[in-house]
């Protein structure tokens, strides 16, 4: 008899903290949340991080708090929140360079697939292949050929050794199979620069970077790396329709969370995402950043993460890359 008596207190124990857990859930949130970002305020991370926190603060109901925590490329905000209580108040703004590029090219305290739950890829920005006017071609095609007739005879530029910018283009010219000479720049300011001097014939950069330079007719942008046509671009083909199926390279912002997280909690945040991205003020802020949203699912996050994990790290390999 008090053998069942204690299996119903246990029962009853068992039952009463399931029932806690899920209303707690369901409570959720019930005091403020912080995003982390990786990187210094006032750039698109810093940017589209801001425009959700206050979208998030009005439909969750509680204060939402932007937190910069810059250092080490971004892997000190990523290893802060890796190591977070899973519970839904510490998330992060992520940026696709931390989480597939980084982990590639440097060893780094955190693993991307294993510490992180992905909830949401908020938003997206391709990358434009610009040239230099002394360059004769129009099109993606003839500036191949014209580069396969002159192997070895010029340059590239990029933001830095390992950066977007650089892996990008050299993935693209070893699928091109065409011979140009790397030039690493500290930042995409003078990287843009010197292609517009003409000391560099090409340079892989974000679409804010090099569109409003066409008009002064120093540089044409000859290609997009999205799977779609920019809309202020209509004229301009996509790399993948040039020639080169498959090929495509995008920078995205998503938020995510420390592994272990609830899925309730995931799906609700999921959720938030897609209505502050429904909200035209938010659709109008991230058009004036050049940043297309997007607002998936959590599993789509996922996948969109793993492939380009396997993206980047075919281009480290093409940029001779090493792990440090």
């Amino acid at each position: 008899m008090r053998r069942f008596q204690w299996m119903n207190e246990v029962l009853a124990l068992v039952m009463f903290a399931s029932l806690a857990t899920a209303q707690a859930q369901s409570a959720w949130p019930q005091k403020p949340i912080r995003i982390v970002v990786p990187f210094a305020p006032g750039g698109n991370t810093d940017s589209i991080a801001r425009v959700m926190a206050e979208r998030f603060t009005q439909s969750l109901g509680q204060p939402v708090l932007v937190d910069n925590k810059v250092g080490a490329g971004g892997a000190i905000a990523a290893e802060f929140v890796a190591k977070a209580p899973a519970d839904g108040y510490t998330l992060i703004m992520a940026a696709m360079p931390v989480m597939a590029v980084l982990p590639v090219i440097s060893k780094t305290n955190f693993d991307p697939l294993r510490d992180f739950v992905p909830v949401s890829n908020v938003g997206s920005n391709p990358f434009v292949m610009g040239i230099h006017k002394s360059v004769p071609a129009n099109t993606l095609p003839e500036f191949v050929a014209y580069m396969r007739k002159n192997p070895g005879k010029f340059n590239y530029a990029s933001g830095g050794s390992g950066s977007v910018s650089h892996l990008s283009a050299a993935l693209f010219v070893k699928r091109a199979e065409i011979d140009m000479t790397h030039i690493s720049y500290k930042g995409g300011a003078p990287a843009v620069t010197d292609l517009l001097g003409g000391n560099v014939q090409m340079y892989f950069g974000n679409f804010s970077e090099l569109y409003p330079h066409v008009s002064g007719g120093n540089i044409r942008i000859i290609g997009v790396s999205s799977d779609k046509r920019a809309v202020q671009l209509p004229q301009v083909a996509t790399i993948a329709e040039s020639g080169f199926p498959g090929f495509k390279t995008l920078t995205w912002n998503g938020l995510m969370a420390p592994a272990g997280t609830p899925s309730a909690v995931v799906a609700r945040l999921a959720d938030a995402v897609k209505e502050a991205l429904a909200f035209e003020g938010t659709q109008s802020k991230f058009q004036q950043m050049g940043v297309d949203a997007i607002g998936s699912s959590p599993r789509e996050f996922a996948d969109t993460l793993r492939a380009d994990i396997a993206t980047w790290s075919e281009a480290g390999r093409a940029a001779n890359l090493k792990m440090e």
